[in-house]
């Protein structure tokens, strides 16, 4: 009989250390941080929906922006406007996010389709540290 426990306890052990690891392993996958603002001439009574790889993530509305950390590689940043007044397309880009290193996107409106213009400059983990984490 105690052998039994014994060895249902060993094997709860054995379980419970390789769930660790895993779990440690999938956590330090490094990733990016993705920043997404609003233009200032966007509109005060519009607003667009973002996507990442085809699952939404919010509506992003007038003195908002949307920050995320995501995994590194590449994804699929999906927008279009809010409220769908008329019939406007969905436009995308493909981000190609980068362990450690800031993504930042600026939402324009133009001709009834809301675009994601990439920043001219991708800041590293030292350039935000200068800046004092402030991206926005």
């Amino acid at each position: 009989m105690k052998s039994k426990y014994n060895s249902a306890g060993r094997f709860f052990l054995i379980f419970t250390f390789i769930c660790a690891v895993s779990i440690g392993t999938a956590a330090a996958q490094p990733g990016g941080h993705l920043v997404v603002l609003r233009s200032p001439n966007f509109g005060w009574n519009l607003a667009f929906n973002l996507e990442i790889d085809g699952r939404p993530v919010g509506n992003v509305v007038q003195g908002r922006h949307y920050h995320a950390w995501l995994p590194a590689g590449e994804h699929v940043l999906t927008v279009r406007k809010v409220p769908y007044a008329s019939l406007s397309e969905p436009t995308s880009i493909t981000v190609n996010i980068q362990p450690g290193w800031t993504n930042v996107f600026t939402a324009i409106w133009d001709s009834d389709l809301v675009y994601l213009r990439p920043s001219t400059v991708l800041l590293s983990p030292g350039a935000t540290w200068q800046n004092r984490g402030d991206v926005y």
